[in-house]
Protein backbone atom coordinates (compact mmCIF):
# COMPACT_ATOMS: atom_id res chain seq x y z
CA UNK A 1 0.00 0.00 0.00
CA UNK A 2 1.47 3.46 -1.25
CA UNK A 3 1.34 6.28 1.46
CA UNK A 4 -0.16 9.63 0.61
CA UNK A 5 2.64 12.25 0.01
CA UNK A 6 2.77 14.64 2.61
CA UNK A 7 2.48 18.30 0.98
CA UNK A 8 5.72 20.06 1.64
CA UNK A 9 3.83 23.20 1.52
CA UNK A 10 1.38 22.25 4.77
CA UNK A 11 1.07 24.15 7.60
CA UNK A 12 0.17 21.98 10.96
CA UNK A 13 -2.05 23.79 12.98
CA UNK A 14 -1.46 22.03 16.80
CA UNK A 15 -4.60 23.39 18.02
CA UNK A 16 -8.28 23.11 20.14
CA UNK A 17 -11.68 24.73 20.23
CA UNK A 18 -11.14 27.99 21.73
CA UNK A 19 -11.10 31.43 20.32
CA UNK A 20 -7.38 31.78 20.10
CA UNK A 21 -7.55 28.23 18.15
CA UNK A 22 -10.44 29.43 16.06
CA UNK A 23 -8.41 33.03 15.15
CA UNK A 24 -5.86 30.98 13.07
CA UNK A 25 -7.80 28.66 12.02
CA UNK A 26 -10.07 31.18 10.35
CA UNK A 27 -6.86 33.16 8.84
CA UNK A 28 -6.01 29.47 7.04
CA UNK A 29 -9.39 29.34 5.61
CA UNK A 30 -9.84 32.89 4.75
CA UNK A 31 -6.20 32.94 3.07
CA UNK A 32 -6.93 29.38 1.40
CA UNK A 33 -3.70 28.06 2.36
CA UNK A 34 -3.53 23.76 2.60
CA UNK A 35 -3.38 23.04 6.56
CA UNK A 36 -3.18 19.74 8.45
CA UNK A 37 -5.05 20.00 11.65
CA UNK A 38 -3.60 18.50 15.26
CA UNK A 39 -6.19 18.84 18.13
CA UNK A 40 -4.70 18.49 21.69
CA UNK A 41 -7.25 17.64 24.43
CA UNK A 42 -6.45 20.30 26.64
CA UNK A 43 -8.29 19.02 29.94
CA UNK A 44 -5.94 15.85 29.88
CA UNK A 45 -2.99 18.16 29.90
CA UNK A 46 -1.90 17.53 26.11
CA UNK A 47 -0.59 20.99 26.20
CA UNK A 48 2.07 20.19 28.79
CA UNK A 49 3.69 17.16 27.43
CA UNK A 50 7.12 17.39 26.56
CA UNK A 51 6.40 17.53 22.73
CA UNK A 52 4.46 20.48 22.86
CA UNK A 53 6.22 22.38 25.54
CA UNK A 54 9.01 21.91 22.59
CA UNK A 55 6.98 23.44 19.90
CA UNK A 56 6.01 26.07 22.64
CA UNK A 57 7.66 26.26 26.11
CA UNK A 58 4.22 28.59 27.52
CA UNK A 59 2.44 25.27 26.96
CA UNK A 60 -0.65 26.91 24.79
CA UNK A 61 -2.39 26.31 21.76
CA UNK A 62 -2.06 27.49 18.96
CA UNK A 63 1.48 26.74 17.12
CA UNK A 64 1.67 26.73 13.16
CA UNK A 65 4.64 24.36 12.01
CA UNK A 66 5.27 25.88 8.24
CA UNK A 67 7.03 23.04 6.66
CA UNK A 68 7.17 25.29 3.21
CA UNK A 69 9.34 27.57 5.51
CA UNK A 70 11.98 25.26 6.88
CA UNK A 71 9.84 23.93 9.49
CA UNK A 72 9.38 27.47 10.86
CA UNK A 73 7.48 26.92 14.35
CA UNK A 74 5.47 30.18 15.69
CA UNK A 75 3.45 30.46 18.64
CA UNK A 76 1.30 33.40 19.92
CA UNK A 77 -1.70 34.61 18.05
CA UNK A 78 -0.72 37.76 16.76
CA UNK A 79 2.41 36.49 15.44
CA UNK A 80 0.95 33.86 14.14
CA UNK A 81 -2.12 36.02 12.42
CA UNK A 82 1.00 38.50 11.36
CA UNK A 83 3.29 36.21 9.68
CA UNK A 84 0.48 34.45 8.04
CA UNK A 85 -0.93 38.03 6.56
CA UNK A 86 3.34 38.95 5.73
CA UNK A 87 3.44 35.08 3.91
CA UNK A 88 0.49 35.88 1.40
CA UNK A 89 0.37 39.34 1.21
CA UNK A 90 -3.39 39.82 2.24
CA UNK A 91 -5.60 40.57 5.32
CA UNK A 92 -2.82 43.15 5.99
CA UNK A 93 -2.13 46.69 4.14
CA UNK A 94 1.94 47.30 2.91
CA UNK A 95 1.61 50.93 3.55
CA UNK A 96 2.51 52.28 7.13
CA UNK A 97 -0.55 54.14 7.83
CA UNK A 98 -2.83 50.84 6.90
CA UNK A 99 -0.39 48.63 8.55
CA UNK A 100 -0.48 50.37 11.56
CA UNK A 101 -3.82 50.77 11.94
CA UNK A 102 -4.64 46.93 11.46
CA UNK A 103 -1.84 46.11 14.29
CA UNK A 104 -3.51 48.54 16.58
CA UNK A 105 -6.84 46.47 16.71
CA UNK A 106 -4.45 43.67 16.57
CA UNK A 107 -3.23 43.95 19.40
CA UNK A 108 -6.39 45.73 21.22
CA UNK A 109 -7.67 42.30 20.78
CA UNK A 110 -4.79 41.26 22.31
CA UNK A 111 -4.19 43.24 25.64
CA UNK A 112 -7.74 44.38 26.21
CA UNK A 113 -10.73 41.77 24.27
CA UNK A 114 -8.49 38.58 25.04
CA UNK A 115 -7.54 39.17 28.88
CA UNK A 116 -10.50 40.94 30.06
CA UNK A 117 -13.51 38.48 28.36
CA UNK A 118 -11.57 35.81 29.41
CA UNK A 119 -11.18 36.32 32.96
CA UNK A 120 -15.29 37.40 32.75
CA UNK A 121 -15.66 33.78 31.98
CA UNK A 122 -13.58 32.20 34.15
CA UNK A 123 -15.78 34.55 36.66
CA UNK A 124 -18.62 33.52 35.92
CA UNK A 125 -18.72 29.64 34.70
CA UNK A 126 -15.31 28.31 36.29
CA UNK A 127 -13.95 29.88 39.31
CA UNK A 128 -14.90 27.48 42.89
CA UNK A 129 -16.48 30.49 44.40
CA UNK A 130 -18.78 33.29 43.39
CA UNK A 131 -16.69 36.87 43.70
CA UNK A 132 -19.25 39.73 43.18
CA UNK A 133 -16.74 42.28 42.45
CA UNK A 134 -14.76 40.09 40.36
CA UNK A 135 -17.41 38.92 38.11
CA UNK A 136 -18.92 43.22 38.16
CA UNK A 137 -15.17 44.44 37.52
CA UNK A 138 -14.18 42.16 34.60
CA UNK A 139 -17.92 42.16 33.09
CA UNK A 140 -17.87 45.94 33.12
CA UNK A 141 -14.68 46.13 31.80
CA UNK A 142 -15.48 44.02 28.84
CA UNK A 143 -18.36 45.87 28.09
CA UNK A 144 -16.90 49.15 27.70
CA UNK A 145 -14.15 47.53 25.25
CA UNK A 146 -17.43 46.55 23.21
CA UNK A 147 -18.10 50.17 23.25
CA UNK A 148 -14.76 51.25 21.93
CA UNK A 149 -15.35 48.76 19.22
CA UNK A 150 -18.98 49.80 18.36
CA UNK A 151 -17.57 53.45 18.31
CA UNK A 152 -14.71 52.44 15.95
CA UNK A 153 -17.26 50.61 13.78
CA UNK A 154 -19.50 53.39 13.43
CA UNK A 155 -17.22 55.31 10.74
CA UNK A 156 -15.79 52.08 9.58
CA UNK A 157 -16.97 48.67 7.79
CA UNK A 158 -14.41 47.23 9.21
CA UNK A 159 -12.15 47.79 11.92
CA UNK A 160 -9.06 48.79 9.86
CA UNK A 161 -10.52 50.10 6.82
CA UNK A 162 -10.49 47.14 4.79
CA UNK A 163 -11.19 43.57 6.24
CA UNK A 164 -8.15 42.66 7.54
CA UNK A 165 -6.44 40.02 10.74
CA UNK A 166 -8.09 42.22 13.05
CA UNK A 167 -11.34 41.69 12.69
CA UNK A 168 -10.24 38.02 12.40
CA UNK A 169 -8.86 38.38 15.64
CA UNK A 170 -11.70 40.12 17.66
CA UNK A 171 -14.49 38.42 16.49
CA UNK A 172 -12.75 35.40 17.13
CA UNK A 173 -13.48 36.43 20.96
CA UNK A 174 -16.51 38.48 20.56
CA UNK A 175 -19.02 35.99 18.63
CA UNK A 176 -18.76 33.65 22.22
CA UNK A 177 -19.84 37.21 24.32
CA UNK A 178 -22.95 35.45 25.70
CA UNK A 179 -20.65 32.28 27.41
CA UNK A 180 -19.32 35.62 29.18
CA UNK A 181 -22.62 36.75 29.67
CA UNK A 182 -21.75 40.10 28.41
CA UNK A 183 -24.56 41.78 26.47
CA UNK A 184 -24.45 43.36 22.91
CA UNK A 185 -27.52 45.23 23.27
CA UNK A 186 -27.92 48.36 22.16
CA UNK A 187 -24.27 48.20 20.03
CA UNK A 188 -25.68 48.15 16.56
CA UNK A 189 -22.79 49.04 14.98
CA UNK A 190 -20.65 46.25 16.46
CA UNK A 191 -23.75 43.60 15.88
CA UNK A 192 -23.82 44.92 12.12
CA UNK A 193 -19.69 43.65 11.72
CA UNK A 194 -20.60 40.57 14.02
CA UNK A 195 -23.24 39.76 11.19
CA UNK A 196 -21.35 40.02 8.70
CA UNK A 197 -18.20 38.51 10.09
CA UNK A 198 -20.08 35.61 10.54
CA UNK A 199 -21.58 35.17 6.85
CA UNK A 200 -18.07 35.04 5.59
CA UNK A 201 -17.60 31.29 4.54
CA UNK A 202 -13.88 31.29 5.72
CA UNK A 203 -14.99 32.39 9.35
CA UNK A 204 -17.90 29.30 9.17
CA UNK A 205 -15.22 27.10 8.29
CA UNK A 206 -12.89 28.15 10.38
CA UNK A 207 -15.01 28.19 13.82
CA UNK A 208 -15.01 24.49 12.77
CA UNK A 209 -12.00 23.74 12.94
CA UNK A 210 -11.14 22.15 15.52
CA UNK A 211 -15.74 22.30 16.72
CA UNK A 212 -16.53 22.94 20.13
CA UNK A 213 -17.79 19.73 21.74
CA UNK A 214 -21.35 21.29 20.98
CA UNK A 215 -20.43 20.45 16.85
CA UNK A 216 -19.19 17.36 17.09
CA UNK A 217 -21.99 15.91 15.60
CA UNK A 218 -21.59 17.97 12.97
CA UNK A 219 -18.09 17.23 11.53
CA UNK A 220 -18.98 13.89 11.98
CA UNK A 221 -21.38 14.11 9.87
CA UNK A 222 -19.53 15.74 7.21
CA UNK A 223 -20.10 19.64 8.52
CA UNK A 224 -16.22 20.55 8.76
CA UNK A 225 -12.95 18.81 7.91
CA UNK A 226 -9.83 18.33 10.09
CA UNK A 227 -7.42 18.29 7.78
CA UNK A 228 -8.20 20.52 5.21
CA UNK A 229 -7.00 23.13 2.70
Amino acid sequence: MMLAEVDPRMIDLYTSPTPNGWKVAIALEELALPYETHVLNLSEGTQHEAWFKALNPNSRIPVIVDRDADDLTIFETGAILIYLAEKTGKLMPTDLKGRMAVMQWLMFQMSAIGPMQGQAVVFERYFPEDVPAARKRYHNETRRLYEVLDSQLADSEWLAGNYSIADIANWSWLRSHKWARVPTDGLEHLERWMGAMAARPGCQRGVLVPPSPGKAELVAKGGATITTQ
